[in-house]
């Protein structure tokens, strides 16, 4: 395997990966962990360059360690810095799954959704009216749905796919209707509702921990973004047989709703049996600790 990096040291660990000595190989191993993220370029190269079946295994689960480890830092950041911004968290979460998202081409998806949203928003519209602006927009034009065929699938909970398929569970449909109509000044939040995941619209922007008194109605979603009262989330609880908390009815912070989005996929991957993305996003949630 051709030294591309010009690090002896990195080169001679990367060639030592065929080494059939399990002991051996884990010594070469946590020598390349030692040298952390900058090891992924030549580790990348060597990916494409091996024939070796068992190499290209390791080499694999070295890249995704190393990917996650650097994900983490910045999930740790992202926490740190107060988790204002949601959209960063919903793809900090996508790239558990793909480490080289073009985070600037979603970027560019989200603004340009929020530009045909903007240009047919005004100061007079009502509450009401605005909410209806915004459903015209993602749901008639842009054809965003709820995924009923297919509703526990990961792809729902990855911004990359959510964007492509244009089909979602209630927590992608509602975390791109909160940031759409958070850059618009629009005053929309959370609802971590058991079993579901509505919104909420407030009665005016800027509120500071806002609580169930300061919302002036929610919107599902899932449901073509449909209006309704707590009169209905309260049937719903009681359906569920689920014990009311005022929680329920009350904005959650974006840290809630992007741990759920992680144990969302979680959920989704116990029933696939995937093992390897679990341990991922299970060291992901260590961050909230």
């Amino acid at each position: 395997m051709p030294d591309t990096t010009g690090n002896s040291t990195l080169a001679a660990l990367i060639n030592l990966l065929d080494e059939p000595d399990e002991q051996a190989f884990q010594l070469v191993q946590d020598q390349i962990f030692s040298v952390g993220t900058d090891a992924l370029e030549a580790l990348e190269k060597a990916q494409e360059n091996t024939f070796n079946p068992i190499v290209q295994q390791r080499l694999q689960h070295i890249v995704r360690k190393l990917n996650q480890q650097n994900l983490y830092v910045d999930f740790v950041n992202w926490l740190s810095l107060g988790s204002a911004d949601l959209l960063r968290g919903f793809i900090l979460v996508t790239k558990t799954e793909y480490p080289l998202l073009d985070e600037a081409e979603i970027i560019m998806q989200i603004e340009q959704l929020k530009m045909d949203i903007w240009i047919e928003l005004h100061d007079n519209l009502t509450a009401f009216e605005n909410v209806k602006v915004l459903n015209h927009i993602i749901f008639d034009d842009h054809q965003f749905s709820g995924n009923t065929s297919d509703l526990t699938t990961p792809g729902n909970s990855y911004i990359n796919t959510f964007l492509e398929s244009r089909k979602g569970n209630p927590l992608s449909l509602g975390i791109l209707f909160i940031v759409l109509s958070q850059k618009l000044g629009l005053p929309v939040y959370g609802v971590n509702l058991p079993q579901h995941f509505i919104l909420a619209y407030l009665t005016e922007p800027r509120i500071v921990n806002p609580d169930e008194d300061d919302v002036l109605f929610y919107i599902n979603p899932f449901n073509r973004g449909a209006i309704f009262t707590r009169h209905e989330i309260e049937l719903f609880i009681k359906q569920t047989k689920t014990t009311p908390e005022k929680s329920f009815f009350a904005p959650c912070t974006n840290t809630d709703i992007i741990r759920r989005l992680i144990t969302n996929l979680i959920d989704s991957y116990n029933r696939l049996g995937n093992h390897d993305k679990i341990e991922d996003l299970e060291n992901l949630l260590t961050a909230f600790e």
